[in-house]
């Protein structure tokens, strides 16, 4: 599976479990993405997505986004789209 960076978490808020990520590519719900390095080696879907706490669908590139994250998640963890 290929994979394209999309972005680098910048913050993470443990309470609601959301990752922000500083994108540098188009990102929508129902991407698969790929969280590696700083500890994090997952996968998931992208069920929520916020902007400026208004739920979005897509985002694009320049954008900081707030996705619901299954696991912890640190600054500086890249973020990858996991494409078939």
């Amino acid at each position: 599976m290929a994979e394209t960076l999309v972005g680098t978490v910048t913050h993470y808020f443990g309470k609601p479990q959301v990752g922000i990520v500083s994108l540098t590519a188009k990102l929508s719900i129902g991407d698969t993405l790929h969280f590696r390095g700083h500890g994090a080696d997952f996968q998931q879907t992208v069920a929520s997505m916020q902007v400026e706490h208004a739920p979005v669908e897509t985002a694009s590139s320049g954008t900081e986004v707030g996705i619901l994250v299954d696991q912890r998640v640190k600054p500086g963890t890249e973020v990858y789209r996991v494409s078939a």
